[in-house]
């Protein structure tokens, strides 16, 4: 029989526990920004500048909520105007870098 000293118990009541949410998002961003040929920046707390391979600001990808809950808005960067163009949210970080990486 394990004893709660030596390994922690895993189950429902015990969910495993990490040592920050936000870093997990953070690694989920820049993965899918590496896998789409983009380059992820933080820019805020929840908020990631994307960056082309020629160098330029695409837009932003804002996370907000938690666990299932999460959700990943995309705002695309109009250069003319100098703002920021809401794109909508989704709910996989891979669905809101596509999108805004084939917006224009």
């Amino acid at each position: 029989m394990r004893t709660s000293s030596t390994t922690p118990d895993r189950t429902l009541a015990a969910p495993y526990e990490r040592s920050s949410p936000t870093l997990d998002v953070a690694e989920v961003v820049a993965t899918a920004a590496r896998r789409a040929l983009l380059t992820a920046v933080r820019a805020a707390p929840g908020l990631w500048r994307i960056i082309g391979r020629d160098g330029r600001v695409v837009g932003h990808i804002r996370a907000t909520g938690q666990g299932a809950t999460l959700r990943y808005g995309a705002l695309r960067y109009q250069p003319l105007s100098r703002a920021f163009r809401d794109l909508g949210d989704f709910w996989s970080c891979e669905q809101a870098l596509d999108t805004l990486r084939l917006s224009r």
